[in-house]
Parts: C-alpha cells; sequence; structure tokens
C-alpha cells in the first residue's frame, strides 16, 4: 500500500490525541500495559503533542485519498530519552498504524522513508525508544535492524534505546 507523509498542523492535535487513544485501546485489549495514559492524556502529554506540533514533527500518514492511515513523530533531537548527543541522528515517535490497515507493512515502510531521507541529508542515525515492557513491539524493532544501545528510566516506565546506522 502506497502512502504519503503530511505534516500535521496545529489545529490537528485532536486528530493526533484520537490516534493515540485508539492505539492505546488496541494495545490494552491485546493485555500490554503500555500507553494507557493515552486513553485520558495527563497535561504533560498534550503538552509534549503541542509541542511536536509547533516544531513541525508531526506527520500524519495519509493514502492518496486523503486518508489518516497513522501518524509519526521525526525529530532531529530528542533531549528527553536520549540527552544531547554529538551526531546528527533522527528520532523516531508515536509511530500508530490505525488497526484497519495493519498487515501491510505500513510501519516497516515509513521507517524505510525516514531512514531513506535522513540518509540523503547525511545523517548518521535513525533512534527510537520502546516501553521495555512491550516485548513484541521491541522485537519488531530489533526485526528492523534496529539495535538496543541502551535504557532510559522515566516515571512512567523504563524504555529501551534503539539505534540503527544509516549507510
Amino acid at each position: 500500500m502506497d502512502f504519503k507523509l503530511r505534516q500535521a498542523n496545529r489545529e490537528e492535535i485532536d486528530k493526533i490525541l484520537s490516534l493515540f487513544k485508539l492505539a492505546a485501546e488496541k494495545i490494552a485489549k491485546m493485555n500490554i500495559d503500555y500507553w494507557q495514559y493515552w486513553t485520558n492524556p495527563p497535561i504533560e502529554k498534550v503538552n509534549w503533542v503541542k509541542e511536536g506540533l509547533l516544531n513541525h514533527e508531526f506527520f500524519f500518514i495519509e493514502s492518496f485519498q486523503d486518508e489518516i492511515i497513522g501518524m509519526v513523530r521525526i525529530m532531529d533531537k530528542d533531549l528527553l530519552y536520549w540527552g544531547e548527543m554529538n551526531d546528527k541522528a533522527k528520532y523516531v515517535h508515536s509511530l500508530v498504524i490505525s488497526e484497519e490497515f495493519e498487515g501491510h507493512k505500513i510501519g516497516k515502510k515509513v521507517l524505510e522513508r525516514i531512514e531513506n531521507e535522513a540518509g540523503e541529508n547525511n545523517y548518521s542515525f535513525l533512534r527510537l525508544d520502546c516501553d521495555s515492557k512491550n516485548v513484541k513491539l521491541c522485537r519488531y524493532y530489533e526485526n528492523q535492524g534496529f539495535l538496543k544501545v541502551g535504557e532510559k528510566t522515566l516515571p512512567l516506565s523504563i524504555y529501551n534505546l534503539y539505534q540503527k546506522q544509516i549507510s
């Protein structure tokens, strides 16, 4: 399935929060304790989304018929999870694919597109984090070529830090 990435605008915060909520509900049905705060997000999470919108970091994944099929946040720095780093990297957050579009390898294709564009712009790494309790998702990222390079403990959980060298 082909898709395009469209930068989200500030007025679309409700669409983003809705995608987070749907993802959290789906994850809960799988008995995975992950992202449940998105069903009723605390103010710091809402502010995190607002910050991403102000920084032009949220993108909707859309079909060529303009149907939103997911979202992703792409950052040049991630001080919260990674701290200050001295190399050039793209940071991926909040990769969500709507349930009805699963099975089309869209997540993999989105990661590949971000990696390719980052490579064209001389970035060295693609980085992301994953809640360590979500073993299935951690394995998914490892199968996409990401290597676990550390952990970050935050109030909500312990997160595995993954990176992939861009060739």
